[in-house]
């Protein structure tokens, strides 16, 4: 069977992006079973999805990521590590339809925390936004009791903005500036 060509997009930002150990590229297919040890750690969705994934359900996560693109003109990154040439996490600007604004997110498969890949990954997103998205305001959408996101965005210049009820939930908004 062969697949329709499918036209370029006029994406909004940059579909690549590079630091000195991390490619932030678009998703791919084949990145789904990198991206499936995030999603299937209780610890690291204790604050995201709040329970781990199924494979399946950490396919339809890698498929939303590829598809906020196609809807936003804009998304996520996965991360990969240039030297081990594996995915370790994303990193990006998120906007599902339930979220107050758009945000930088991150996330990584545990092995890699404590590495600086998230504060590397979300500095360039970051940087990136500032150049090709110069208006957008920009949030981070975190749980009162993540303290290693606080703590990385406020590294990064955001600074706390207000409650807000989200999901069963209360969660803090931090603006980036």
């Amino acid at each position: 069977m062969q697949w329709p060509k499918i036209n370029r997009m006029n994406y909004l930002i940059p579909v690549q992006l590079e630091t000195k150990r991390l490619l932030l590229r678009m998703p791919r297919l084949d990145d789904w079973k990198d991206i499936h040890e995030y999603y299937s750690d209780p610890e690291c969705t204790t604050y995201t999805t709040r329970r781990p994934l199924s494979e399946s359900e950490s396919w339809q996560k890698l498929a939303a990521l590829a598809g906020h693109w196609i809807l936003r003109r804009y998304g996520s990154y996965v991360l990969e590590e240039k030297s081990l040439k594996q995915v370790i996490g994303i990193a990006g600007l998120d906007y599902p339809n339930d979220w107050p604004q758009p945000e930088i997110q991150w996330g990584l498969a545990r092995k890699f925390w404590g590495k600086g890949y998230a504060s590397e990954a979300a500095s360039a997103v970051k940087e990136m936004a500032a150049t090709h998205l110069p208006g957008l305001s920009l949030i981070s959408l975190i749980h009162p009791q993540n303290q290693k996101s606080i703590k990385l965005a406020r590294s990064l210049g955001a600074c706390f903005e207000r409650e807000y009820y989200f999901r069963d939930d209360n969660w803090h908004i931090y603006r980036h500036v």
